[in-house]
């Protein structure tokens, strides 16, 4: 049976003022998203607790936390959400292309277009963006260029402009060139004035070249990395308080507990000190963790087991750590990120195995983290408790609220981008009259597109 339409109106005014409701109580939440995300916590990403503790799809939580960032530079966006004129849909596209110099010109999109017109809009304006950037890239890469020339004293002059990614990747190697140069120095008396900064940079790229003529040019395998070894003393290594040395291979001094961490999946030499410090004895290099252990471990945890992490890769932790007699077996292992893997042994998370078998993590203050959180308490009519909410605020959110002023006109996407984006070239024809014009409604400057849409 068809519903009169006086009775349909009236369902749809409601469902339009509950939305603008929720757009606003959106744009709250969106604020606390942000103030969470700023904190840290011991989740590796503010979206990793989303998906833990509100149960939104990561997807979806990595776009919310994304949105909550955009729009502390966006105050108008934000404001325009939160007074429920904006949906979330139409803010969340538009903060993928607004700054603050442009915020104007598409809040006056959004106030005209519907959430079709401002994702159209959006992705021309993307496109836009992409064939500027790609022009810049362009005439950056055909800019490239390295002179070298002899000057008359037989010292070679070096002068150059590099793209920006091989830029820094020259400042790196040349980086870690000066350091390996002059670390050596650093360890021995000094003689004179120590070289400058720009004489430490021409040493650096002849190590570089040297390096480079000894081994072929050969850039390597994108997995080689660099080895951190670390010297830790057993007693140390068993019981963080207890006295010991805990240092990188510099003398650097690291935290006990950060030894120990290392120490749960890596290489292990065993050293014999002699009375005097000498080393009089070298074992073999062992894995702390054999491969067939790992693949196993791999296997039955899938990745971290900190709840609502999951990355798919870590590294092996014993719960009872291999200083202290624990096993290595499957039973006392444990896979966790680094980032979590830090925090049980750093920042003060404790991991046991419970007696049926589970894992146990618990915050630094003893209280337990749960493998799935609670639901929050809700009232009986939440929807009723948001518009007090609201009308408590002075916020007065109606049917009409978030209508926009379109009025049926077909969309140009093309006209509207080169009307719209600073990058763009503004067609030399056109109708004068279909030009955004400059409104001073509520005594602001802003560009109203009523005829933007023809």
């Amino acid at each position: 049976m068809q519903m009169p339409s006086a009775d349909l109106d009236r369902l749809g005014d409601e469902i339009a003022e509950l939305s603008a409701h929720l757009q606003a109580a959106t744009a709250r939440l969106l604020e606390l998203i942000r103030e969470f995300d700023a904190q840290g916590g011991c989740f590796r990403t503010c979206a990793a607790w989303l998906n833990w503790r509100v149960g939104l799809d990561l997807g979806a939580a990595r776009e919310k936390v994304r949105v909550a960032r955009a729009l502390e530079r966006l105050p108008r966006l934000a404001q325009a959400l939160a007074r429920g004129e904006f949906s979330y849909a139409k803010v969340r596209a538009l903060t993928r292309v607004a700054t603050p110099e442009t915020e104007a010109q598409l809040l006056a999109v959004g106030r005209a277009g519907t959430a079709e017109h401002v994702e159209r809009i959006v992705r021309g304006w993307r496109r836009m963006d992409r064939q500027a950037e790609a022009r810049e890239s362009t005439r950056q890469r055909a800019g490239r260029a390295l002179h070298v020339y002899p000057n008359d004293d037989g010292t070679a002059v070096l002068r150059g402009r590099l793209t920006p990614e091989v830029g820094a990747l020259v400042l790196q190697a040349l980086a870690a060139a000066r350091e390996k140069l002059y670390q050596q120095h650093r360890a021995q008396p000094a003689e004179g004035e120590p070289p400058t900064l720009a004489q430490q940079q021409a040493d650096a790229l002849a190590l570089l070249a040297k390096t480079a003529l000894h081994h072929g040019i050969d850039p390597g395998a994108p997995a080689e990395r660099y080895q951190v070894v670390v010297h830790v003393d057993a007693p140390a290594l068993a019981d963080p308080d207890q006295p010991g040395q805990s240092v990188l291979e510099d003398g650097v001094h690291v935290p006990a507990e950060t030894s120990r961490r290392l120490a749960c999946d890596a290489s292990r030499v065993v050293m014999h000190h002699g009375r005097d410090g000498r080393v009089v004895e070298v074992a073999a290099r062992t894995r702390t963790i054999p491969p067939a252990l790992r693949r196993a471990l791999q296997h039955r945890d899938q990745g971290c087991r900190f709840p609502g992490c999951g990355l798919p890769f870590g590294q092996g932790h014993h719960i009872r750590h291999w200083a202290q007699g624990g096993p290595t077996t499957l039973s006392n292992l444990a896979m966790l990120c680094r980032r979590h893997h830090r925090a049980v042994h750093e920042e003060g998370f404790t991991l046991d195995r419970q007696p049926d078998g589970e894992l146990g993590f618990c915050r630094p203050d003893g209280r337990q983290i749960s493998e799935v959180p609670p639901p929050p308490r809700v009232p009986d009519d939440p929807v009723e408790v948001l518009r007090a909410q609201h009308e408590m605020e002075g916020l007065h959110l109606h049917a009409h609220t978030a209508t926009p002023g379109w009025l049926g006109e077909p969309l140009d996407v093309g006209w509207a981008i080169d009307v719209l984006h600073p990058l763009a070239r503004v067609a030399s024809a056109g109708p004068a009259d279909a030009m955004a014009r400059t409104a001073n409604e509520d005594e602001s400057d802003h560009l109203i597109l009523d005829e933007a849409f023809e």
